[in-house]
C-alpha cells in the first residue's frame, strides 16, 4: 500500500524538470498538477517562468494538460491565456481525471508522466493509473485549509520512506 505514495521521481521544481530528459526517456506528454505546483495555491497568473518553462516544453513537442482539484474560474483564469488545456475540480486522487487527461493527451500512457506537489492526491492518483510520476516540493510554504490536513499526513509517509532508505529527498 505504502509503494501508492512513492513517486518516480523527485526534484526541487518543474524547473529541474528538462524537456531533453523527458524525450530522452521516451516522454511525449505531461499532466502536471497547478496550485503549489506550477505558482503558489493563492496566486493567480502564471509568472514569467513559468511561461518560459512552458515554452521550453512546447518546442521539445511535449503536450501539456492542467488537472487540479480547483475550480473552474481559478483553474481557466490561469489555462486560457497559456492556451493550455485543463480539467478541473479533478478530485484526484479518484482515477476520472486521469484518464479524462490520458485521453486528452492521445498518448498511452507509458509516454505520459504526471508533475505533482503531494503524495495524497498526485502521486497516489497518478500510480493508480499506471502513470509516472515526477513529485515537487511545493512552491509555497502556506497552504490551503484541507491541504494543510493532508500534507501532516504527507510528512509521517516522508519520514517511513526516508526510514526505509526509499527516498533522500530533504524538505
Amino acid at each position: 500500500m505504502l509503494k501508492q505514495f512513492l513517486p518516480s521521481a523527485y526534484v526541487k521544481s518543474v524547473f529541474d524538470i528538462k524537456p531533453e530528459t523527458l524525450v530522452e526517456n521516451g516522454i511525449k506528454g505531461i499532466i502536471t498538477d497547478l496550485d503549489n505546483t506550477l505558482v503558489e495555491w493563492d496566486r493567480a497568473d502564471a509568472t514569467e517562468d513559468i511561461m518560459a518553462w512552458f515554452e521550453t516544453l512546447r518546442a521539445a513537442d511535449l503536450q501539456i494538460t492542467v488537472v487540479s482539484n480547483n475550480n473552474i474560474e481559478r483553474v481557466r483564469h490561469f489555462c486560457d491565456p497559456l492556451g493550455i488545456p485543463y480539467i478541473c475540480e479533478a478530485r484526484k486522487p479518484l482515477k476520472r481525471a486521469f484518464h479524462q487527461a490520458i485521453a486528452t493527451l492521445g498518448l498511452p500512457k507509458e509516454e505520459i508522466v504526471m508533475i505533482g506537489d503531494q503524495l495524497l492526491t498526485d502521486v497516489l492518483g497518478a500510480n493508480r493509473v499506471g502513470l509516472q510520476v515526477i513529485l515537487v516540493v511545493p512552491v509555497a510554504s502556506s497552504d490551503a485549509p484541507i491541504t494543510k490536513f493532508n500534507r501532516a499526513i504527507e510528512r509521517r509517509i516522508m519520514a517511513r520512506f526516508k526510514r526505509k532508505g526509499l527516498i533522500t529527498w530533504e524538505d
